[in-house]
């Protein structure tokens, strides 16, 4: 068997990396309108891919951490359809999008990797679309919870109420139901 084929992807890419890049928290990776160059993985943190709607709010399309690679669709524009920004800071491992796309053409291996990752990403997302489509939180934190086998830490869970597309106070009663505690009400 050939050796990338018992590497992951992620491996394979971070080993394909000319060099790293630091992105301190708040700070853009790319915006809207450049010139796609590069693909980025990120080695430590995460970033956001976001677009504004019409009206300035804006819509989150990925949230790429660690072992993600980030606006994967770019590598096969000329030109970046959102803004990438790091909430979080991060460090991010940097591959050609020239070497990467002529990797793909030339080692099949590394093809059939890259089309499974797509693959699980897909999965992802269209699982993510059918929590979304889930009418109340319960239902919607149920189905995220069989998907992901465990709770985000309690510093993450306005995130997780991103992702359900619930605010953050219907999550957390949501939780301190499952958890059999009762808040007092107020009189």
């Amino acid at each position: 068997m050939i050796q990338i084929m018992s590497t992951s992807l992620i491996e394979t890419l971070c080993g394909m990396a000319a060099r790293s890049r630091a992105v301190p928290a708040g700070q853009y990776l790319f915006r809207r309108g450049d010139k796609v160059g590069n693909l980025f993985v990120p080695l430590q943190g995460r970033v956001d891919l976001i677009r504004h709607s019409a009206d300035g709010v804006p819509i989150v399309l990925q949230r790429a951490g660690v072992g993600e690679v980030v606006a994967e669709a770019s590598l096969f524009s000329d030109a970046y359809h959102c803004d990438a920004r790091s909430d979080t800071g991060a460090s991010l491992a940097v591959i050609s999008r020239d070497s990467f796309r002529e990797r793909l053409r030339n080692d099949p291996d590394f093809g059939e990797m890259w089309a499974r990752y797509l693959a699980r990403e897909i999965q992802g997302l269209r699982f993510h679309c059918e929590v979304l489509s889930l009418r109340t939180v319960a239902a919607r934190l149920s189905a995220w919870s069989e998907w992901h086998g465990e709770m985000p830490p309690k510093g993450e869970w306005k995130q997780l109420a991103n992702q359900l597309g619930v605010s953050p106070e219907a999550l957390y009663r949501e939780l301190a139901k499952r958890a059999g505690v009762s808040r007092p009400t107020q009189s």
